[in-house]
Order: structure tokens, then C-alpha cells, then sequence
């Protein structure tokens, strides 16, 4: 995934004029297939670590709400960034987790159980948590319509993975055999949704787009780093620790991409930071489930 990602990326940028006549707004339609395949892939058992184990989550949920948007907005602050990709910062900081974080952790020997419990509780949560937060770190210098962006990830998010449990239940043959085709499937549309955005802001980004590559590296990684140093100091199995590593340093990008398009058009670079952070994060995602899982075959 993180090389089709980067390959798309570096199309878009090399042939930008390709894909400049698709509009913007196919991005919410390209997010809300890749939310209802995440839809297809749950189970309502899934949730049950919410009650079996709810401290877990809870502490992971308010380790990725506070330690991404904080870093946003500090880090936003210490580059000077102006005020569209600033915006765009602070928005995928403040967005739920990435669908593509219960893979890594999958992949990391992490503990695949609070990893979905936290993407479905911070999904669930972010209709409420990702417009107030954006407000209250970004409304001072940006009007943030907090009702629409609410409306905005119950339509483009909640409904479509609402309808993929719906679908799911209803016809369970059918999801089991389109499932294994979900994986290839949302990334490629992930890699749309970048390519869209790359292509559109192409001219942009290559005049000056070093240093909002360089904040949303370091956006990641010290997610990354921040959410295993909690763990670590309030104890947790090294399961768990990366578990909250990886669902803090990776967020759901994409929904961020999508809201900058819907509701910040009068600052199109608020669109970029999310796409980079597409692309980064499914490449740093794949070095740390790679680092993780060789120190497990070490420890052995």
C-alpha cells in the first residue's frame, strides 16, 4: 500500500495536468467506499473489548486526541506555517485514526484488539472531537463550521461503515468473498485520493513543499514515539504499547484531505498536509511493523 501510495504521489506531481479535471469532491465519495469496506471487515465483537476492557481504550482514545492535535499545533507555530497548511496540520491532527493502523499493528505482534477498538471508538467519537478540536486550535485565525464538519464525517464516515455492518449481517456470503478483495481495493482508492490532491496543488508543493514534508514526518514520528512512551510509563505489555503507538501516530488522513475540501475551499494547501501524511505514514507505518516484529524473532 505505501508504495502505490508514493508511487501515485510522485505521478500526480510528474503529470499533474492528468488529473487536474476530476473534481475535488469525488475525494468524499473515493473515503466513503474505503470506510464501508472498514465497515465490511468489522464485527459488533469487535467492540467488546470497549466493555471487557475499557481503560485500555479510553486511555489510548485520549492519548491520540491530545498528544496529534497538541504536536499540530505546536508544531504549525515552530515552522511559521502559513495559515491554509497550518489548517491543514491541525486537521489531521485532530482526525480519528487511519483505517490502515489495525494492519500495521497486525503486522507489529501488537495487540490487534485494542488497536480496533481504538479506530472504532475514535471513529465514532470524531464527528463530536474533530470539529471542536479544529475550532479551538484553529478558529482563531479560521471561521471552522463545526456543525458542518459534524455532518460531514457522519455522511462520509459513520453512515457508509454503518451500511457495511448492515451489509455484513445481511449477507454474510457475499461480504466474505468481497473481503478478500478489500485490501487491494481501499488502496487503491486511498492512492486516488492522494494522486487528487497532489495533482491539484502539483505547481505549489514543488515550489515550497520541503518544509510541510518535513512537519508532517515529524508529526508522525513523534506520534509514533509519544504514543509508546505512554504506554511504557503506565505500564502496559509491550503488545499494548504498540498498539498505542501505531493507532496514535497514524491518523485517518484521508477524512482529513476531505474536510479541508469541503469546508476550508478558500484554502486549497489545507488539502496537502493530509495527502503527504497519506503517503508517509503507510511508509513509516510499514518500518515500524517491520522494526517491531524483528525484535520479536530477536527476543525469541
Amino acid at each position: 500500500m505505501g508504495i502505490l501510495v508514493l508511487l501515485a504521489a510522485v505521478l500526480a506531481l510528474v503529470f499533474p495536468d492528468s488529473l487536474r479535471q476530476i473534481r475535488p469532491t469525488v475525494i468524499n465519495y473515493l473515503l466513503g467506499v474505503v470506510m464501508f469496506g472498514m465497515g465490511l471487515t468489522l464485527n459488533l465483537q469487535d467492540f467488546k473489548i470497549v466493555f471487557s476492557r475499557p481503560k485500555d481504550v479510553i486511555i489510548g482514545c485520549l492519548a491520540q486526541f491530545t498528544i496529534m492535535p497538541l504536536l499540530a499545533w505546536i508544531l504549525a507555530r515552530l515552522f511559521s506555517l502559513d495559515e491554509a497548511l497550518a489548517l491543514g496540520v491541525v486537521l489531521v491532527g485532530c482526525c480519528p485514526g487511519g483505517t490502515a493502523s489495525n494492519v500495521i499493528t497486525y503486522l507489529a505482534k501488537g495487540d490487534l484488539a485494542l488497536s480496533v477498538g481504538m479506530t472504532g471508538v475514535s471513529t465514532l467519537f470524531a464527528p463530536f472531537l474533530t470539529p471542536l478540536l479544529t475550532w479551538a486550535l484553529a478558529g482563531k485565525s479560521v471561521n471552522v463550521d463545526v456543525v458542518g464538519m459534524l455532518l460531514s464525517i457522519l455522511w462520509v464516515v459513520i453512515l457508509p461503515i454503518v451500511v457495511g455492518l448492515i451489509v455484513k449481517g445481511l449477507w454474510p456470503n457475499f461480504t466474505k468473498k468481497a473481503t478478500d478483495y478489500l485490501p487491494a481495493f481501499s488502496s487503491i482508492a486511498i492512492a486516488m485520493i492522494v494522486a487528487i490532491i497532489i495533482s491539484a496543488n502539483a505547481n505549489k508543493l514543488l515550489a515550497g513543499g520541503s518544509i510541510i514534508v518535513l512537519v508532517v514526518i515529524l508529526h508522525n514520528l513523534c506520534g509514533l514515539s509519544l504514543g509508546y512512551l505512554i504506554g511504557r510509563l503506565l505500564g502496559f505489555s509491550e503488545a499494548k504499547k504498540r498498539a498505542i503507538s501505531i493507532e496514535v501516530g497514524m491518523q485517518n488522513s484521508g477524512l482529513a484531505s476531505s474536510l479541508a475540501t469541503i469546508h476550508f475551499a478558500a484554502y486549497p494547501l489545507a488539502t496537502i498536509p493530509g495527502a503527504i501524511f497519506s503517503v508517509w505514514h503507510n511508509l513509516s507505518g510499514a518500518a515500524v511493523a517491520y522494526l517491531y516484529s524483528n525484535r520479536c524473532k530477536n527476543e525469541k
